[in-house]
């Protein structure tokens, strides 16, 4: 029989060991620990043990001087597979560090080696209460929080790491909510709801979460995980509202600001759209807008088309005070027209104009007191005029990053 498995994720320093040491001594199950820190000395380990009175540390596994992501086709499984060979046990809880991401470390337990002996569970993301009001809820917030630790990961920003931590979950632990007042959790609950409307959420003190809360759940289902998060569903949504319009008339979504999704209560100054626009963006307004963006703008992500990049489709990732722009794929319409044709029999949905293809921006927006239509309007104004769309675009000043993989960050100074 598959032992079960649930993956607790936060940001260095939003209570993840103490929620886990408080689960340790309450529950009654035999309960194995993997534990990631970052750094030579894994003080997460040294913290489990001590709690837990395991005076040999055997059944702590701690991947020391690295993350998790960095294992996943060696130590990690192999850690994972030798504990359940040479332990007896009921459960597997897999502490990853605050600067991994979740997914991966799903996807091993889904459809890697380890699971054939494991049953992902859950994935719970815990969140510090305080510190998400102040990054993400507060628009008068005097300075950023400080960071916790070392960014080992060479290039992404922590806070976009945390709101992949918060979209790629099943249950969210509000935790320290006793710093925090009343209206300022509600708001930090409304947010987090917004950005992962499918995970349950639970707010809590110094971690106290009642074992059943967190265990055997069957929360975990990969593909609905994988498409859940808030920006996700708002682009399905828009994409579904332009199709059912097309299907009823003639219909310019370019010009479209009446979609109609679900939306928080307005008691949080809660928004979120969509911005879809068949028209590249000039590279240096473009970046000159990513450095001066608006203070309410929470999270803003999806494909982005930048002049002189016709061949590259670029993801924008927006969150804390940074922007990222990284080429993730190819434009359909870049490809030789052996390859078109097959790629468009196979997506007879896909979205294509006669001249450019399939290259578009479509992005998710999500804000707190934000004025929608003036962001729509200074992304507008990124856009390529009539005359710059005749013009030679390889004159154009141009960050964007051109190769697979490759990442330009750009930080907005308007920022708290």
């Amino acid at each position: 029989m598959s032992v079960p498995v649930t993956i607790l994720c936060g940001e260095l320093g939003a209570g993840k060991t103490t929620l886990l040491s408080e689960l340790l001594e309450t529950s009654e199950r035999d309960i194995a620990v993997l534990v990631n820190d970052v750094g030579a000395v894994n003080v997460d380990a040294d913290l489990v043990e001590a709690r837990t009175d395991l005076t040999t540390g055997e059944e702590v596994l701690a991947l020391e001087n690295g993350c998790i992501c960095c294992s996943l086709g060696g130590e990690l499984s192999r850690s994972v597979i030798q504990l359940w060979k040479e332990h007896d046990f009921e459960y597997l809880i897999v502490e990853a560090s605050g600067i991994g991401e979740p997914e991966p470390i799903a996807r091993q337990f889904v459809r890697g080696p380890a699971g054939g002996p494991y049953d992902l569970d859950a994935v719970i993301t815990v969140v510090d209460a305080r510190r998400f009001y102040d990054r993400f809820g507060d628009s008068a917030a005097d300075e950023p929080p400080t960071r916790q630790g070392p960014d080992k990961t060479g290039s992404r920003p922590l806070a976009d790491l945390l709101l992949e931590q918060v979209e790629f979950c099943d249950l969210l632990v509000v935790n320290k909510c006793d710093l925090v007042s009343t209206a300022e959790r509600e708001r930090v609950v409304a947010l987090l709801e917004t950005l992962q409307p499918r995970a349950e959420v639970v707010t809590t003190e110094y971690g106290d979460v009642d074992p059943e809360t967190l265990l055997d759940s069957k929360r975990f289902d990969l593909e609905a995980a994988t498409e859940s998060a808030g920006w996700k569903q708002l682009l399905e949504d828009e994409t579904e509202h332009e199709e059912s319009n097309a299907a009823a008339h003639d219909h310019d979504h370019d010009h479209d600001h009446d979609h109609e999704h679900s939306h928080p209560s307005e008691r949080y100054g809660i928004a979120v759209d969509t911005y879809h626009r068949q028209r590249p963006f000039h590279p240096e307004r473009f970046v000159a807008l990513l450095a001066d963006l608006p203070d309410g703008l929470v999270r803003a992500k999806g494909l982005c088309w930048v002049a002189n990049r016709e061949r590259q489709a670029i993801t924008m990732s927006y969150a804390g005070t940074e922007t990222t722009l990284e080429v993730t794929g190819r434009w359909i319409a870049s490809l030789s027209d052996e390859r078109q044709a097959a790629f468009r029999d196979s997506q007879p949905d896909l979205t294509w104009d006669e001249e450019w293809g399939d290259r578009e921006t479509r992005l998710a927006l999500i804000g707190r007191n934000l004025a929608m239509d003036d962001l729509q309007a200074r992304l507008d104004h990124c856009l390529l005029t009539d005359d710059e769309l005749d013009a030679d675009w390889s004159t154009f000043e141009n960050p964007a990053p051109t190769g697979m993989g490759d990442m330009t960050t750009v930080v907005s100074d308007e920022q708290p």
